[in-house]
């Protein structure tokens, strides 16, 4: 079996309980998720399954959208709902304070993640040093911003905004950034995942509805969920060639290709000045 379960994950359960749920389900280990969704979070959650697991890199880079709802004037250690309150009782921006300074955090943006997330910092995990209440700094990251808009206002404090934008944004660290460009703090209290690359919401399979026959019936291909890349067709010789290492020179054009044996995807390949290889096996 191989290809892409969209999962619709609901909040308080982590990514990683999703996959470890689909490997019990199908029994094994060849399961992996395209992007961790904090357990805060719901929505969109793509599990691959069998050698779609390689296909990581290639999604890496997918545009994402969310629905969040940010909370103003109170802040916590971890800019959501799971950390303890640091502030209360702060100023609450008007709506047109909101529209104002949203204008500045569209494009590409220089965004800091949250102390509290999985980045790295000298082999150990963020959010471990900060739970010991080490001080450190994590570096900056260019993201991109391609919206950002504030939908409506949901009671006193509470407004709901709608975002797309690039792999690798902190949503936590756009309502911090937000607030602090308004003169107050914020947290975010609800993020749902809309979209990740080609999987929307839906199109998912919720999480509570998992079974073998649902994952078999919901199962994207390869070749669907990679839609957007140029395909490549090879005979079972040239394919063949390829596997077993063989150099082997053809007039194409340069790129990546979603190889096609058979109507079948089979890997992913590279040209380049004639000479073609293989970069990612998929076939079982």
């Amino acid at each position: 079996m191989v290809g892409i379960i969209n999962v619709n994950k609901p909040s308080g359960v982590s990514s990683n309980g999703v996959v470890v749920k689909i490997k019990k389900i199908l029994n094994t280990s060849k399961i992996g998720h395209l992007g961790t969704l904090d357990p805060l979070a719901s929505g969109v959650l793509p599990i691959c399954v069998g050698k779609a697991t390689r296909l990581f890199d290639y999604f890496l880079n997918k545009t994402k959208t969310y629905k969040a709802i940010f909370k103003f004037g109170t802040l916590t250690t971890t800019l959501d709902n799971e950390g303890e309150i640091v502030l209360q009782n702060g100023s609450v921006p008007t709506k047109n304070d909101l529209l104002k300074a949203l204008e500045s955090l569209r494009g590409e943006i220089s965004q800091f993640p949250p102390k509290h997330s999985a980045k790295f910092v000298g082999g150990v995990r963020a959010y471990e040093l900060a739970r010991k209440g080490v001080d450190f700094e994590l570096k900056p990251k260019q993201v991109t911003i391609y919206k950002f808009d504030l939908i409506r206002q949901i009671d006193q404090d509470s407004y709901e905004f709608d975002i797309m934008c690039s792999a690798g944004t902190y949503i936590r660290s756009l309502c911090r950034d937000l607030a602090e460009q308004t003169g107050t703090v914020a947290t975010m209290t609800n993020l749902i995942r809309t979209s990740c690359g080609s999987f929307n919401l839906k199109d998912s399979v919720d999480y509570q509805d998992l079974s073998k026959e649902i994952i078999v019936s919901n199962l994207v291909t390869v070749e669907q969920a990679l839609c957007d890349m140029p395909k490549f067709d090879m005979s079972d010789n040239l394919f063949t060639r390829l596997i077993n290492g063989l150099a082997t020179t053809i007039k194409h054009e340069d790129g990546e290709f979603l190889a096609m044996c058979k109507n079948e995807a089979v890997g992913i390949v590279s040209i380049q000045q004639g000479k073609i290889k293989i970069k990612t096996y998929l076939k079982e």
